[in-house]
């Protein structure tokens, strides 16, 4: 019983690593009160709180370890239960949401966008003798996303579906590539591109996974992407691996899927691009690695980037032989 406690601490023992954060906390608050000449009291206030909090959790863990070997099965069984019980709610939570899924509203919206023919040279992407090749043939989309990020021969790189839009917008129909890669995820073109990456993706809907690794350049992005998940870096020494190499972690009603397994890959790649109704828009994946980059504490990764294309490939990749299922539907 000892030993399954270590391995599952209650919330009282979890509570001493709280304190453990002293020194981040603390070298922030000192930051702050220098700028404004205010705060000891507020120092002090904190580590009083933080010596109370020590005695209580020390103390709950007195009691459990010497607690009779009935009570704690008592517990064990009891936390057992909520953990179920919380599973099935977070599933019903999720099937409830995804009755009605507000992406299915923007699919025709990327559809008309491929389908535009505009540029100096009117050429729509969907044309099928001079469009933009997905990697299938000039304009063909069915099935074409289940095999990507993989490697063009015209650009002599590996791109994801975002990098291959932007390409076939600079050649076909003109636009700056530079100036859009420079810009927000908010601004047109980049929105255009998340809508037209969500009309292709569902397309490859119900289509199994089946990402190249064929060239040595294909290969060389997936071993950088793996480099880059297992990396661990910004002020909290963080890395994609914290949350996403495990099975049965989650955050809040946030699953946090394990992405080195092909399930849990097939999960997270396999669902984006999606709506995200905290924010009311389209995502693509290259905007949801932004964001975990912004979650490490990381700096703000470029656009397209051989980083963020490196992290797909591995996810990709790991996902092989999962099904498509995008467009999906977040928090």
């Amino acid at each position: 019983m000892k030993q399954w406690w270590v391995k599952h601490p209650p919330p009282a023992i979890q509570m001493i690593a709280t304190c453990y954060a002293v020194p981040h906390w603390l070298s922030h608050l000192l930051r702050h009160c220098s700028s404004r000449g205010v705060c000891l009291p507020r120092i002090l206030a904190r580590l009083r709180s933080c010596e109370l909090l020590v005695g209580l959790a020390l103390a709950a863990a007195t009691s459990i370890l010497y607690a009779e070997p009935s009570s704690l099965k008592s517990w064990q069984l009891a936390l057992e239960t909520d953990s179920v019980l919380t599973d099935k709610a977070v599933l019903e939570y999720k099937r409830m949401l995804e009755d009605e899924n507000p992406a299915d509203l923007y699919l025709l919206k990327g559809q008309a966008l491929w389908n535009l023919a505009k540029g100096p040279q009117a050429i729509p992407l969907s044309d099928p003798q001079r469009g933009c090749d997905l990697g299938l043939g000039p304009g063909v989309v069915r099935g074409a996303w289940a095999e990507l990020p993989r490697y063009f021969s015209d650009t002599k790189l590996v791109q994801d579906l975002e990098s291959r839009l932007l390409s076939c917008l600079q050649r076909l129909q003109g636009l700056d590539a530079q100036q859009i890669i420079s810009s927000d995820f908010n601004q047109t073109e980049r929105v255009n591109i998340s809508l037209m990456a969500l009309y292709i993706a569902s397309e490859s809907k119900g289509s199994v996974f089946r990402v190249p690794q064929s060239t040595q350049t294909e290969r060389d992005m997936y071993l950088l992407g793996k480099r880059l998940f297992f990396l661990r870096a910004g002020t909290h020494d963080f890395s994609c691996a914290s949350c996403h190499a495990q099975d049965g972690r989650r955050i809040r009603l946030q699953e946090l899927p394990n992405l080195t397994m092909p399930k849990g890959a097939g999960f997270a790649y396999g669902t984006w691009p999606a709506y995200r109704i905290s924010s009311g828009s389209i995502w693509g994946m290259q905007q949801r690695l932004a964001d975990c980059f912004r979650q490490q504490r990381l700096a703000k990764p470029l656009y397209v980037s051989n980083a963020t294309i490196a992290l797909m490939v591995y996810m990709a990749v790991n996902a092989n032989g999962q099904p498509a299922n995008a467009p999906g539907l977040k928090r």
